[in-house]
């Protein structure tokens, strides 16, 4: 399992995204484990071998194919989270999204918004897209102020077959500083 060009290292000033490796499975599973990270991913919370098996296509497909970016983040040398820019599988957006998790131990640094802030920027500056978009659940409160905080404005709110809401917020390459 190695590193594609598809996910460049990028760094920030405490944090360093690379590609996963075949020794961060166990922080991989953990993460999407923890039900206060795992729960806002996607459809929520999966079993340990679906978790395992996700972490699996990481390099079978996503890496070999050159898909997409998908990172691991590290702080101080440990593994802290998850991070993406990929097209959104939601089909009322058609564009790319910023997809991020960081473990609980990471919460409170403010690494979530120097991590969404350096995703929108590979995004905007690397990637050349004018617009990168966050889903994220209504009650994320804490995502949904690091999207604010960046600047994103809230550009739909859609309601859930399960009674959720679901908002999606826009950063635009205008308004994101140089």
């Amino acid at each position: 399992m190695t590193s594609e060009p598809s996910s460049p290292e990028l760094r920030s000033e405490r944090l360093v995204l690379s590609a996963y490796v075949a020794s961060d499975e166990s922080d991989f599973v953990a993460l999407f484990q923890d039900e206060a990270v795992g729960s806002w991913f996607g459809e929520g919370m999966r079993s340990a071998d679906e978790d395992r098996a996700l972490f699996a296509r990481l390099f079978r497909l996503v890496y070999a194919e050159k898909r997409f970016p998908v990172w691991a983040v590290r702080h101080e040398g440990r593994y802290a989270g998850h991070a993406e820019i990929k097209p959104s599988p939601e089909p009322w957006l058609d564009g790319q999204e910023i997809v991020y998790g960081l473990s609980r131990d990471s919460w409170g640094l403010g690494l979530g918004t120097e991590l969404a802030r350096l995703l929108t920027d590979h995004g905007h500056r690397a990637l050349g897209l004018a617009e990168v978009h966050a889903t994220v659940d209504a009650l994320n409160t804490p995502s949904v102020a690091v999207l604010k905080r960046l600047g994103y404005t809230q550009s739909r709110e859609v309601r859930e077959d399960d009674g959720s809401t679901t908002l999606q917020f826009t950063s635009r390459a205008e308004h994101w500083p140089t």
